[in-house]
């Protein structure tokens, strides 16, 4: 009985002792957790960045940041060079359209509406952006097109090109509403001729005609010599006349500001992994389960409205190989490590969305913890303010689908082909409510695609606020380095738009143009030790990267980007060279047009200038000509200086160091 009471009372105080801690553990979290700070992007960089002063003088390595001196040369210059009369009010009538697409086949697209509104002496009305008028519920603060651009500045601006209004006048209205006036759908390879012969007669006749802009423009993007202006045109609608409204454009600058808070440069990085251009190219192969499935879905459509003449199964390996497909996010980091950006460098991943998800950065943030996008830089607060006040949507009740038979079953697999599917889960596992949403909904239980749902559309609407975002910041970023452009299949893309820019604002911006063709071959020698390459293969990486920056990457930016978005490539038509030293050599492509070397000099005000910030310039780069190693961390040293004692044959390269 006396070893049973021990017992007793030794089980008593465990359990005292247990509701003691507890009580202690509740108290020290009641009175600590005010305490508790989120984790924020901003103070993260100044942890990694703790001994910064102002960005101007913070010293640059100028092999990772510095400007390209044989493009310094290049100014923008998009004002007319010849006659050129103001627009006449009494035009030929108005042209309405409706924009179909994302964010860039929608910047493409207002240019050629106003290039081609000049080439008919027409009045255009501001155009209709698809994406935000189907999307219900969109703020009551903004139409179609106020909900990106600013409409008074996109007018204003414009006022000595084109005649442009708010919308058509009121007895002109109902008759587009029964439908009265001719409706034409251009494609983006529509030449002038096809305005002048088949649109300007319907356009004098009825006084108004519609355009039903779906493929990233209505005019093709080389024009002939002769129609000079009209580039220059383009050049004007969309550097200068198409501006965010105020509150993207301030949160924009805002997030440019918080990046180079920590007195560092910083590197933009867009993935370009978009599903329609993945299937187009059938990199199906590249991703796994449900991605697959969904490329290969998108692909067979695509095929049966004839945009694509393929077979639905083609082997994504052999694409890879001959340019056609992405570069994938862990190669990207693989390739900036080799050309020596260290591991602390900023990066901004842009992209509204990247298909296939997180997972696939996983390997990139591995190689640079500083990735960071705009739900690091901005709240939620200053996300949700620019979408503005929304009126809420119905619920969306999820109905179970209608059980299958067992043969069903099999039949449905057997049909399914070759590729990974997704599995179902076992049948002794109770079928959750997400595995039954989104993509598996529809993949595992139905062979069509539904439409989109009100709350999709409200995010597709959405999206185009954040690729606006993400445009301000990679066309401001110190070096840009673009995953999938120049990929031929005719859209206009969100990294050629930029690149376009930053060739127009500053021609010596770091932009790097690689050749995807060439990266695969290198990738193939070094695919089985790639975190631990070659001497020779560092070399030969920088080498073609760096070549990229000027006339090789122009060569190839003109040859593959400009004949599908002449804002891509807006050469020599918008630009000017100052006499330098060295004289551009002028590169003639296969059509007998000059790709590089062929602009105008510059006026005497703009030399007067330019000469001005060169003395400047000359000043500070002065100081810094002995600081080629930035001071970061040891493997922020130049891939070349940092293996200048190591022997000359191949040697393995060690991450770690």
């Amino acid at each position: 009985m006396a070893f049973k009471s021990k017992i007793k009372w030794v089980a008593l105080f465990v359990l005292t002792l247990s509701l003691a801690s507890l009580v202690a553990h509740l108290s020290m979290t009641k009175f600590s957790s005010m305490n508790l700070v989120q984790y924020s992007a901003k103070e993260a960089l100044s942890h990694d960045f703790p001994n910064t002063g102002s960005p101007l003088k913070t010293r640059r390595n100028k092999r990772l940041w510095g400007a390209v001196r044989s493009l310094e040369s290049l100014q923008p210059h998009a004002n007319p060079r010849s006659s050129y009369p103001v627009p006449d009010e009494n035009t030929n009538g108005f042209i309405y359209a409706k924009i179909f697409g994302g964010f860039e086949k929608i910047r493409s697209s207002i240019c050629d509406l106003v290039t081609i509104s000049r080439l008919l002496n027409a009045t255009l009305v501001i155009p209709e952006i698809q994406q935000s008028t189907r999307s219900k519920g969109v703020s009551y603060k903004f139409k179609s097109f106020s909900y990106l651009y600013d409409e008074e500045q996109f007018i204003m601006l414009l006022k000595n090109d084109v005649n442009i209004v708010k919308s058509l006048p009121e007895y002109l209205k109902a008759a587009r509403r029964r439908s009265e006036f001719p409706t034409f759908k251009p494609k983006n390879s529509a030449s002038p001729n096809f305005y002048v012969k088949e649109v300007l007669p319907n356009l004098k006749k009825a006084k108004v005609v519609g355009l039903i802009v779906t493929d990233g423009g209505c005019l093709k993007s080389i024009l002939p010599p002769s129609m000079s202006e009209f580039q220059r045109l383009r050049c004007r609608v969309a550097f200068h006349a198409l501006q965010f409204r105020p509150e993207i454009q301030i949160l924009g600058l805002r997030m440019v500001e918080r990046l180079r808070a920590s007195g560092q440069p910083f590197l933009a990085y867009h993935p370009g992994l978009v599903r329609d251009t993945l299937a187009y190219h059938g990199c199906a192969e590249l991703f796994q389960d449900v991605h697959t499935e969904l490329i290969q879905y998108r692909r067979a459509q695509l095929i049966k409205q004839g945009i694509i003449n393929d077979s639905l199964s083609v082997d994504s390996h052999s694409r890879r190989e001959n340019g056609s497909c992405p570069l994938m996010p862990e190669e990207v980091g693989l390739l900036l490590r080799a050309l020596g950006y260290p591991s602390k460098t900023i990066i901004y991943l842009a992209g509204s969305k990247t298909f296939g998800g997180q997972r696939l950065l996983i390997p990139l943030r591995a190689l640079f913890g500083n990735l960071v996008d705009r739900t690091t830089l901005c709240s939620k607060t200053e996300l949700s303010d620019l979408v503005g006040p929304e009126a809420p949507l119905p619920a969306d009740i999820f109905r179970l689908p209608l059980p299958k038979s067992e043969q069903q079953l099999i039949d449905q697999w057997k049909k399914a082909g070759p590729r990974p599917r997704p599995l179902p889960p076992p049948p002794d596992r109770p079928i959750y409510q997400h595995e039954k949403e989104g993509w598996y909904a529809w993949i595992l239980e139905k062979d069509k695609e539904p439409d989109p749902s009100p709350m999709e559309h409200r995010m597709q609407a959405h999206r185009l606020i954040w690729d606006a975002l993400d445009y301000i910041v990679s066309v401001e970023a110190d070096a840009l380095f673009p995953g999938f452009n120049n990929d031929g299949s005719g859209w206009p893309d969100f990294s050629g738009l930029v690149i376009g820019q930053r060739l127009y604002e500053r021609a010596s911006s770091r932009t790097y143009r690689p050749d995807r063709k060439t990266i695969a071959a290198l990738f193939n020698i070094t695919r089985d030790d790639m975190y631990h390459p070659k001497r020779d293969w560092m070399l030969s990486v920088k080498e073609h990267l760096n070549r990229s920056l000027s006339e090789d990457g122009f060569f190839r930016q003109s040859l593959l980007s400009k004949p599908n978005s002449f804002l891509s490539h807006p050469l020599p038509e918008c630009s000017c060279r100052i006499p330098s030293v060295e004289t551009a050599k002028q590169i003639k492509g296969k059509d007998g047009r000059i790709v590089f070397g062929g602009e105008e000099e510059c006026p005497k005000w703009m030399e007067l200038a330019r000469a001005e910030g060169a003395r400047n310039d000359d000043m500070e780069s002065a100081e810094d000509d002995n600081d080629t190693v930035e001071q970061l961390e040891p493997d922020a040293v130049d891939a070349t200086s940092s293996l200048t004692s190591l022997i000359d044959h191949d040697e393995e390269w060690d991450p770690n160091d």
